[in-house]
């Protein structure tokens, strides 16, 4: 009976781990937004059996990462011009909370967490690990925020919201690298500042910019919706 249940358990952590290297991979990009991800190859590199691949990427495809069709096997998720603005729509309401909260009830130990992750975006060596840090400073913001369902609703979003900044820089990383880190900066100082207005404003105004990145003619390929 105890070795029946251990099994289980060893096969769970097997497809977190892929799930996780996989994840880093996507994050990296290693495979772009509608790159094939085939069940043989990843097992034959990761060295495991398919099965703990199959259960990663179901796991990444309830997070938004992956999106299977019968007919086209699995893929990183390209996301289509509905997906964008469902995602910057959310993103918005969200942040507005999150900013709120932020002024209100952040310690100076949380704004300094925010502080020292726009300071990162400076030492970014190239675009991948600029969305990285971006993420981060935003993971830092919903902390800050010290409301435990909206981080929770930021989690829910968060690969989505990465795929999104990843297909930013598909259009246009030098956009993104000449922006991205001074916008930042300005969002962390309007939070220290605890500027209710001036900080709403910036968000809303960073927020525009990336989505007019995306939503410029063509920029988009046609792609089927992700919304669940």
């Amino acid at each position: 009976m105890g070795n029946f249940g251990v099994a289980p358990a060893r096969r769970r952590g097997l497809a977190e781990e892929v799930a996780d290297r996989l994840r880093d991979a996507i994050f990296a990009g290693v495979y772009v937004p509608g790159a094939q991800l085939r069940e043989v190859e990843l097992a034959g590199v990761l060295e495991v059996s398919r099965g703990p691949v199959r259960e990663a990427l179901l796991r990444l495809e309830s997070e938004g990462l992956v999106h299977s069709a019968w007919h086209r096997g699995t893929t990183v998720t390209p996301l289509s011009p509905e997906d964008v603005a469902e995602l910057d729509s959310l993103r918005g309401a969200l942040e507005r909370l999150a900013v709120e909260r932020v002024i209100s009830c952040a310690t100076d130990e949380d704004l300094v967490a925010v502080e020292q992750a726009a300071d990162r975006m400076a030492l970014a060596g190239d675009e991948h690990a600029m969305v990285r840090h971006d993420v981060e400073f935003h993971d830092a913001v919903y902390a800050a925020a010290r409301h435990a369902r909206l981080r929770a609703a930021w989690e829910a979003i968060r690969s989505q919201v990465y795929l999104f900044l990843l297909t930013r820089i598909g259009v246009s990383a030098q956009d993104y690298l000449a922006h991205v880190a001074g916008e930042h900066r300005d969002l962390a100082a309007a939070l220290r500042a605890r500027d209710a207005e001036a900080a709403q404003a910036l968000f809303a105004t960073h927020r525009r910019h990336a989505l007019e990145v995306l939503t410029r003619p063509d920029q988009i390929r046609s792609a089927p919706s992700t919304s669940r």
